[in-house]
């Protein structure tokens, strides 16, 4: 998740100045505030989060040594395959984040049937991606999802209109279980190129071949 900096500086026999920095991270955004403090000059320093919430310098430094210890910084890739003949669907995902000092990459792919479409697919193994970080533990943070259907990634945004019945209800689980892990959601659409390895996940649990790995990679 990102910070916003917010403080005011001193200048004597005249009005605080206030000043507002970008959204940075939230290390970055700790040494900075550690650094102005320094200075003397700056007053009422505080941050503010992509939720809307504030912290003091101690409340941020308590939260960011929690946050260490707990999968964050999340960038999640998803793709489904469909099976027209059986109605059966491949899903992929994989999950890459850090913990401690590390960072992770998580594997993943499920195989199931009854679905009706190809972009039902698509909804399936988004969802399929919000359990595996609900069985990291993830919870009310920033996580980015990227994927090569622009038509999940457009409805979820809220920027293109959902009129078929089978997917809104998938977008309603999308949004419940979102809600339920507290998770701040930004969505990005890739090239099939450069979602190559979630569709590959997708293919071989079509073909029956179940992944489910986790290994470190930094």
């Amino acid at each position: 998740m990102k910070y916003k900096l917010e403080w005011s500086y001193k200048i004597k026999g005249k009005e605080p100045l206030l000043f507002t920095s970008d959204w940075i991270e939230g290390e970055r955004a700790l040494e900075t505030a550690e650094e102005l403090e320094k200075t003397g000059k700056a007053a009422g320093i505080s941050f503010e989060d992509e939720a809307g919430t504030t912290w003091t310098i101690k409340e941020m430094k308590k939260l960011l040594a929690e946050i260490e210890e707990e999968p964050h910084d999340l960038t999640v890739y998803f793709d489904g395959g469909f099976d027209k003949n059986t109605n059966k669907a491949g899903l992929g995902a994989i999950i890459y984040y850090n913990q401690g000092k590390k960072k992770y990459r998580l594997r993943a792919n499920q195989h199931i049937g009854e679905l009706e479409t190809n972009n039902e697919a698509e909804y399936a193994a988004f969802y399929f991606g919000l359990t595996l970080l609900e069985e990291l533990g993830v919870h009310h943070l920033s996580c980015e999802f990227r994927g090569d259907s622009q038509v999940v990634l457009k409805q979820l945004e809220g920027e293109w209109p959902c009129y078929e019945e089978t997917l809104n209800r998938w977008l309603d689980r999308i949004e419940a279980k979102m809600a339920d892990l507290g998770l701040h959601p930004k969505y990005i659409a890739i090239d099939r190129k450069n979602n190559k390895e979630a569709d590959k996940l997708a293919s071989q649990a079509l073909e029956g071949k179940t992944i489910h790995s986790k290994m470190q990679i930094l």
